[in-house]
């Protein structure tokens, strides 16, 4: 940051702001913290008869590659409103979005993802603006080796698992670190 945006004063500072605990840009001028916060990805798993709905990235990161339909929260709406907008922006799907299912914490990118179970009303897709292709896929269908994040493919490993043992379906809570680090399963 450069300029305060409720000021536009150019002194910012970075540093830890009196009664604070980590260091923050901050306004020395009208004294305003400009905060930044994780981001929330959310996204459902599409699931019509014995298959998932995967979208082939059009944009990066990642661009090419195979995802759940997933996207940033966006500001006054619900998480599962967020996935089922993002099921309809990237697949053309509307799904009944059903329980929480994934969370995933990445601090180190400062993200956190959220998957719901999300079954598709019906079995209408098609490719949405964010993406280049669109497909249902069974299991051994899954381009495994092209899946566009970790998050993707355990959500899904853990989906399979749980479907062939016939649910249930618990909620997983997980930190993702980066590479050479050690993750702490929650």
């Amino acid at each position: 940051m450069k300029f305060c945006s409720q000021c536009g004063s150019d002194q910012l500072r970075f540093d830890v702001p009196a009664g604070d605990n980590r260091p923050r840009y901050w306004c020395p001028a009208c004294e305003t913290i400009h905060y930044q916060n994780p981001k929330v990805v959310v996204g459902a798993i599409p699931v019509w008869e014995d298959k998932v709905l995967l979208c082939r990235r059009a944009i990066e990161p990642r661009k090419g590659y195979w995802t759940l339909p997933a996207g940033y929260m966006e500001n006054g709406e619900t998480l599962q409103e967020g996935a089922a907008r993002e099921t309809w922006e990237e697949a053309c799907a509307t799904v009944a979005v059903g329980d929480l299912y994934t969370v995933f914490n990445l601090p180190h990118i400062y993200q956190v993802y959220v998957f719901f179970l999300g079954p598709m009303v019906n079995g209408d897709y098609g490719v949405g603006e964010e993406s280049s292709d669109a497909r249902l896929f069974t299991e051994d269908e899954i381009p495994w080796d092209e899946l566009a994040f970790p998050t993707i493919g355990r959500t899904l490993r853990y989906f399979f698992q749980d479907r062939a043992n016939n649910g249930p379906y618990p909620v997983r809570v997980q930190d993702i670190a980066p590479l050479g680090r050690t993750p702490r399963d929650d």
